[in-house]
């Protein structure tokens, strides 16, 4: 059963990240690994360990590559994960748009009609 995928503006997100100093980028990574989770069904995946863990030096690219993998899971396009993960390293707003982009499409086409 797919979980409630919640459709996120992008620019409301960016404004919402200026506002409160970044402080939004955590509860949006909880977010959608919550909703990742749900979509892909898998019991294992921790949101909270996850995101506690992108605050520890070394450890945060274990997260990085497990949202990458859980992401590689749910995606129509079947996206690398290393594809993804490199991308957080190298450029982590694009994590945040691809993401986004896809769970706004899962968002868009599970509304009730």
């Amino acid at each position: 059963m797919e979980s409630a995928v919640k459709y996120r503006n992008m620019w409301g997100q960016i404004g919402l990240t200026i506002i409160t100093i970044g402080i939004y980028c955590i509860y949006w990574f909880y977010q959608t690994v919550k909703e990742m989770k749900g979509l892909a069904g898998d019991p294992t995946v921790s949101p909270g360990l996850w995101t506690v863990l992108m605050f520890v030096p070394l450890v945060n690219f274990y997260a990085m590559y497990k949202h990458a993998e859980l992401f590689q899971k749910i995606s129509s396009e079947s996206l690398n994960r290393w594809i993804i993960f490199l991308l957080w390293l190298v450029f982590s707003p694009a994590v945040w748009f691809v993401v986004q982009t896809e769970l706004n499409n899962r968002a868009t086409y599970n509304r009730p009609k």
